[in-house]
């Protein structure tokens, strides 16, 4: 089976677990907006966005650029929870924690077909499962909005400046795509450090 079926199989789930646990820890903080627009379920048909979970890792791929992909992004009213300004981090850094968490899984997966199971194809899952999610997790906890970790420059930005600050996030993905195409073109910082980290994940391994 070809390593580009193993990554699909594994970024899939991995999307969909990430934005689901978005909803969730909201749903737990007060706001119920996910649950009510029925996003917190682990239907991948509810989340999958048929260009950036699909077309655009394909082509990326293809292309022979680094993989990128998002989920149609789960609801979250931060103005419903509780406490919207500590909470908001928690909801932001809920997806990053789950890609660490499933991160785990992929290597505990692999470790055991590498040494228990003697399983060519559960290792090849279990590689592509843990380096997709390591992926997702430090690339999501950048401080670049909006992705996840920008929750924390986001506690830093006065409150009469929020509603602009939002604007902007919205309209800023765009930008994270252009800096991640710059980066592996010319710059290679980010591409060298992702590089680091997973030879450092496989190295468990043996």
């Amino acid at each position: 089976m070809s390593s580009y079926v193993y990554f699909f199989l594994a970024i899939i789930p991995s999307i969909v677990l990430h934005e689901v646990s978005h909803g969730y820890v909201a749903y737990l903080f007060g706001d119920p907006t996910a649950k009510e627009n029925h996003r917190l379920t682990l239907n991948p048909l509810r989340h999958v966005d048929p260009f950036g979970t699909v077309l655009l890792p394909a082509l990326l791929i293809l292309s022979h650029l680094p993989a990128f992909g998002y989920a149609k992004p789960v609801p979250v009213n931060i103005g419903r929870l509780r406490n919207p300004r500590k909470q908001s981090l928690y909801v932001s850094l809920a997806g990053p924690a789950v890609n660490i968490i499933l991160s785990g899984v992929g290597y505990l997966i692999s470790y055991l077909a590498l040494h228990v199971t003697y399983s060519s194809w559960m290792l090849q899952f279990g590689v592509a499962f843990g380096l997709v999610n390591l992926t997702l997790a430090v690339f999501n906890l950048l401080p670049i909005p909006p992705l996840d970790g920008s929750a924390i420059i986001e506690r830093f930005v006065p409150s009469r400046h929020l509603p602009s600050y939002y604007r902007f996030r919205m309209k800023a993905l765009p930008i994270v795509m252009v800096l991640i195409l710059l980066d592996s073109m010319f710059l290679h910082v980010g591409t060298n450090l992702l590089t680091s980290l997973q030879n450092w994940w496989i190295h468990l391994l043996v």
